[in-house]
């Protein structure tokens, strides 16, 4: 496992990521078959690309995935402001859409997100996130997937970033309080 000195702890191995995302990708194409449908992935940019990558490995449907960059982070803490810096490619009108995300914290960027898909035309929006954090739920907003419940602490690695740092971590760890005060 790669080291850094920057992690307090590692929460959740490269490997418990890979068994949850088998298990994710299963019963995402179990609940989508069921219907005779196929969702058009829409990963959010730039922390949910490790997590694609491995769950759609599990995902036994003909599915396409596109992308978009939204962000609402200034270091540590949402802003609220919600920017889409990058949006969707194509038509999504009377597709079912699961959102990718890394992690659903206040919700506020997965509020916004989901109201743009339906205004877009989208028939559905389901959300799968490799983490959740619901002590810090500020919307409603709840994932029909979910990788792992993690507690309110400031966590990297695995797409996760503290200033564009961190993210090639292949498991999810604790940043050392000192690393962003």
């Amino acid at each position: 496992m790669w080291e850094n000195n920057d992690i307090k702890e590692v929460l959740i191995t490269k490997e418990q990521i890979e068994k949850r995302s088998m298990e994710l990708g299963r019963q995402i194409t179990e609940d989508y078959r069921a219907e005779g449908r196929a969702p058009l992935l829409v990963a959010l940019l730039r922390g949910s690309v490790p997590f694609l990558s491995e769950l759609i490995k599990y995902i036994d449907l003909d599915i396409q995935f596109d992308f978009m960059d939204v962000t609402s982070y200034v270091g540590t803490e949402s802003q609220g402001d919600i920017k889409i810096l990058k949006d969707l490619d194509g038509s999504i009108k009377d597709k079912d859409i699961l959102i990718i995300e890394d992690i659903v914290d206040t919700g506020n960027t997965l509020s916004t997100v989901c109201k743009t898909m339906y205004l877009k035309g989208a028939r559905s929006v389901k959300i799968a996130t490799l983490l959740n954090k619901p002590s810090r739920r500020a919307t409603g907003i709840e994932a029909d997937y979910i990788g792992f419940n993690v507690p309110n602490e400031f966590v990297v690695g695995y797409g996760m970033d503290f200033n564009q740092r961190y993210r090639c971590l292949p498991y999810i760890g604790v940043l050392k309080e000192d690393c962003y005060k």
